[in-house]
C-alpha cells in the first residue's frame, strides 16, 4: 500500500524483569560492600604492622618483658624507690651488729651473707638489745639492703631507712647494717647463749 511506502519495523523496547546485555556491569556494580570491606582488612593490617615496627616495645610488654634488663632481689609487696640501678654486691659494706643477747649470734649471721658477696666488715656489738632484727640502709641502698634481707629470711618491713636512733654508735663506712635480734639469733646461732658478744 503507498502509505506504507516510508514504514521500518521497530525492534521492541527490552523489560528490567529479565537478564539484559548490560549483565557483567550490573555484577561489578553489585559487590561495593565487598569491595570496601576488603580494603578495610588491607589497611587494618598494614595499620597494625606498622605500629609494630614503630613501637616495638609495646609488643613485648604485652608479652610480659620488662624494660630494665637488670636482675634485682625484690620482696613481695615492698616497692623499691630509692634507688633505679642494681648496685653489686661486692661494692656494698654490710655490718652486722649484735642487739640479741645471744652469743656469737653477728658472727654467725656475717657467716651466713658470706655466698651473697658483700663486703662484710667485722661485726660487732649493738648499744642496746633489741626484740626484734632490722636492716637499715643508707640513702641509695635500699635494694641491696632488700636482698640481705632476702638472704636472712627477714620480713620487708625490716627493711628501714639508716637513723642515729639505731642501736649502735656509728656505722662508719657501711651501707647497709644488719641488727641482729633474738629472732633471728635463734635461727643463726646453734645453740643460744644469754651472753651479749659480737663473737
Amino acid at each position: 500500500m503507498p502509505w506504507l511506502a516510508g514504514w521500518h519495523a521497530v525492534p521492541p523496547t527490552p523489560t528490567t524483569d529479565g537478564p539484559t546485555s548490560s549483565g557483567p556491569k550490573k555484577g561489578r556494580d553489585g559487590y561495593p560492600v565487598v569491595r570496601a570491606g576488603l580494603v578495610l582488612v588491607v589497611f587494618v593490617v598494614a595499620t597494625v604492622g606498622l605500629l609494630r615496627i614503630i613501637h616495638p616495645s609495646a609488643s613485648s610488654g604485652a608479652a610480659g618483658s620488662t624494660s630494665n634488663p637488670s636482675t634485682v632481689t625484690t620482696i613481695a609487696g615492698h616497692a623499691s624507690t630509692t634507688t633505679t640501678t642494681t648496685i653489686p654486691a661486692s661494692r656494698v659494706s654490710v655490718l652486722v651488729a649484735n642487739a640479741s643477747g645471744v652469743t656469737g649470734a653477728a658472727e654467725a649471721t656475717t657467716t651466713k651473707l658470706q655466698p651473697g658477696g658483700w663486703n662484710l666488715l667485722t661485726p660487732v656489738n649493738a648499744t642496746a638489745q633489741v626484740t626484734a632484727s632490722n636492716v637499715y640502709y643508707v640513702a641509695g641502698y635500699q635494694r641491696p639492703a632488700l636482698a640481705v634481707a632476702t638472704s636472712l629470711k627477714l620480713a620487708a618491713t625490716s627493711v628501714v631507712p639508716y637513723t642515729t636512733s639505731a642501736p649502735i654508735s656509728t656505722i662508719g663506712t657501711a651501707q647497709v647494717l644488719v641488727v641482729v635480734g633474738p629472732d633471728l639469733a635463734d635461727r643463726v646461732v646453734p645453740t643460744a647463749s644469754t651472753a651479749s658478744t659480737a663473737g
